[in-house]
C-alpha cells in the first residue's frame, strides 16, 4: 500500500515523502540512501504517516503537504486535523455556504 509520511530531521526540519514501502524507505533514509535533504540531517525520526488506497492519491497529498507551513504540518503531525483549514471536505462545503 502507498504511504505518505514526515520524518523530523535532528536539525528539527520536516521532511516529507510518498512510498509503496514505508519501512524500507525508512531504512533508507536512516542509512543515508534516502536523498540529500535527510542525508545532512540525520539522525530521523518518523512522525507522522498515512496509508492510501492509490499511490496517485498518496503522491498528490504528499506535494500539498509540501506547500504547507511548519505549523500546518505540526497541527497534522499532532492529529489537530479540525484545525487544519481546508482539511476536510465538510469544512470546504461549510464554508463555502456561509459566504
Amino acid at each position: 500500500m502507498p504511504f505518505v509520511y514526515i520524518l523530523e530531521c535532528s536539525d528539527g526540519s520536516f521532511y516529507t515523502g510518498s512510498t509503496i514501502d514505508l519501512e524500507y524507505r525508512i531504512a533508507q533514509h536512516e542509512f543515508g540512501e534516502g536523498g540529500d535533504y535527510t542525508r545532512k540531517r540525520r539522525p530521523l525520526r518518523l512522525v507522522w504517516y498515512s496509508e492510501f488506497a492509490r499511490i496517485d492519491d498518496a503522491f498528490g497529498w504528499e506535494r500539498r503537504i509540501h506547500g504547507w507551513s511548519r505549523a500546518k504540518k505540526k497541527l497534522l503531525i499532532e492529529g489537530r486535523y479540525g484545525e487544519l483549514p481546508g482539511w476536510s471536505k465538510r469544512q470546504r462545503s461549510e464554508r463555502s455556504a456561509a459566504e
